[in-house]
């Protein structure tokens, strides 16, 4: 099991960005959360199967659908939670 908190930017707040990566995650047994940042950014904690969490980096990374770009994905490692669902966290003020 591997636990990474990553941080994706360009245009991914008010396009569905986030029920886009839940879909993925849920898809991919994938568990944690994700959520907007006030600089337009969004953070996603993805916990799973260590092949599952790095095909789920590169599926967001080459995420651009019709409103959807991502222009950079930020990543790093992090401890394993034990999270049971995939959920979406309200705007998260900083």
């Amino acid at each position: 099991m591997k636990r990474y908190s990553i941080i994706a930017s360009g245009r991914v707040q008010g396009v569905g960005f986030r029920a886009y990566v839940q879909e993925i995650a849920y898809g991919m047994d994938i568990h944690g959360w994700v959520r907007n940042l006030p600089d337009g950014t969004v953070e996603i904690e993805a916990e799973g199967d260590d092949e599952m969490v790095m095909k789920f980096i590169t599926t967001i990374r080459n995420s651009n659908r019709t409103y959807i770009q991502v222009q950079a994905i930020d990543t790093r490692s992090i401890p394993c939670t034990g999270d049971q669902d995939f959920i979406i966290r309200r705007f998260q003020n900083l």
